[in-house]
């Protein structure tokens, strides 16, 4: 089983991103759960959604304290949350940042592989707003290869539109990776 902790902030589609790594899983013929965690707070709050894929049936349902992978869906969330808490030995973590050398962002010596790319960006760049969701589950699908990619495509296709689909692509091709020895 694999497990994935995603952070974000209200609006960026952090719980959406989570329920299509679900949808493409299961399309995959595997299994999957997504859970979200957030307050009342107004957008742009802080929102968390735990995900776990797997081969086998899942039965927990509860946070993911030890993920074998982080997103971080907002870069201010790397100075402002406990982004890489408990991260599991050999973990990835796929980030959202303008800082050309991330690896230096990582306060974890758990994380084997850093993913990062400028997601903002990208996203205003092409959707005219600052959500990432779909950019940085490229991101994630090239730096992990946990989930399919044409599942993936399809799941964001029916969830939003070919835009979207095109800002997936961007996200997988435009990501940076860096492996700790």
């Amino acid at each position: 089983m694999k497990e994935i902790r995603l952070h974000g902030i209200g609006g960026l589609g952090t719980v959406k991103a989570g329920e299509m790594l679900v949808h493409a899983t299961v399309a995959s013929g595997k299994y999957g759960n997504s859970t979200p965690m957030f307050g009342f707070e107004r957008q742009g709050a802080p929102v968390t959604s735990f995900v776990r894929l797997s081969n086998e049936k899942i039965r927990a349902k509860n946070q993911v304290y030890n993920p074998d992978c982080t997103l971080i869906l907002d870069p201010s969330l790397l100075i402002s949350a406990p982004v890489f808490e408990g991260m599991k030995e050999d973990s990835v973590a796929v980030l959202n940042t303008q800082v050309s050398d991330a690896q230096s962002l990582i306060t974890s010596p758990n994380i084997k592989r850093v993913a990062w790319l400028d997601a903002t960006t990208i996203a205003l760049e092409m959707l005219g707003r600052p959500i990432t969701n779909t950019i940085m589950l490229g991101a994630f699908v090239k730096a992990t290869g946990w989930v399919d990619k044409v599942e993936l495509e399809k799941v964001v296709l029916k969830f939003f539109g070919e835009k979207n689909v095109e800002t997936f692509r961007r996200g997988y091709n435009d990501v940076k990776l860096f492996d700790f020895s």
